[in-house]
């Protein structure tokens, strides 16, 4: 962590300490310097070291400041987008063509705080919320959502209807990550308590959170969230959505089943996501 870096992290812990003397101007001050760091990408929720992501508390404990110092106020949107009513501290956020971002017209809107890389396409209506950050080549479809502080990865595609869910408490809590060339099919939901490593593919109405078993059928393993650590979506794999038995003598009476998606595949190098993707829907239903 660089020495500014180090600073605002104190900063933002005297300001949120239960004996803080700094006044509102001055705690609403700190937030502002927060939101200028996370949407700059100078500083993340989360990091990536040596292979394991850290959750970076201080940016969620400054990112709540905001809200709690902010003010109810009244926002007109310029492009069509209306009126609104929310926070002075965390309005949204407007573009310009040197941020080299498409922004499509039709409803989108991004809050201040959010990164959002060069060369991202969002289609509208699309939702990025603070503290997310979203790198280059991405693009975020119609009615997707990024949560507040959920990371997502260079060339990854968010489509229509996705969902990915912000975590901002508790604030130890790992926020949703998704690494790079993931592919995340329509109305797929990533909810708290889950990562997905490079290259993985998930097939449409695939929905995934922390209490969710899946299944790696190449494999012959069991998938699972722990205490310490998130449901981890393995590099490179191709993700289906699946049901098992659910257990007890009514639930066999009547044929019912819980949501377990299914690992049914993994990519290679030569395969592209929707290609890798096919063809495992093809094994699977053959």
């Amino acid at each position: 962590m660089t020495n500014t870096l180090q600073k605002l992290r104190q900063k933002i812990e005297f300001a949120v300490a239960p004996n803080s003397t700094l006044s509102n101007t001055d705690k609403r001050e700190v937030f502002f310097a927060l939101r200028d760091a996370l949407e700059s990408g100078e500083v993340r929720s989360a990091e990536l070291k040596d292979g394991k992501w850290h959750v970076n508390g201080f940016v969620k404990q400054g990112i709540l400041l905001g809200f709690r110092t902010g003010i109810l106020s009244r926002m007109d949107e310029p492009n069509a987008l209306g009126t609104f009513l929310d926070k002075d501290t965390v309005p949204a956020r407007h573009f310009c063509e040197q941020d080299g971002v498409r922004v499509v017209p039709g409803g989108t809107s991004v809050r201040r705080g959010a990164f959002v890389a060069k060369g991202v396409t969002i289609m509208p209506p699309a939702y990025i919320n603070i503290g997310a950050y979203v790198d280059s080549e991405t693009m975020i479809d119609s009615h997707a959502l990024v949560g507040s502080c959920a990371q997502i990865g260079k060339r990854v595609h968010v489509s229509a209807a996705a969902q990915i869910g912000g975590v901002l408490e508790p604030v130890g809590a790992l926020p949703i990550i998704i690494e790079d060339d993931v592919m995340i099919g329509g109305n797929c939901g990533v909810y708290e308590g889950v990562l997905i490593r490079k290259g993985a593919v998930l097939a449409s109405g695939t929905i995934l959170n922390a209490s969710t078993v899946v299944f790696d059928l190449v494999n012959e393993r069991v998938l699972k969230s722990s205490e310490n650590s998130p449901l981890e979506i393995p590099e490179g794999a191709v993700v289906v959505p699946g049901v098992r038995m659910a257990k007890g003598k009514f639930a066999q009476e009547n044929g019912l089943g819980i949501h377990s998606p299914l690992i049914v595949k993994y990519r290679d190098e030569r395969t592209n996501a929707r290609t890798a993707l096919e063809g495992a829907l093809r094994n699977v239903l053959d």
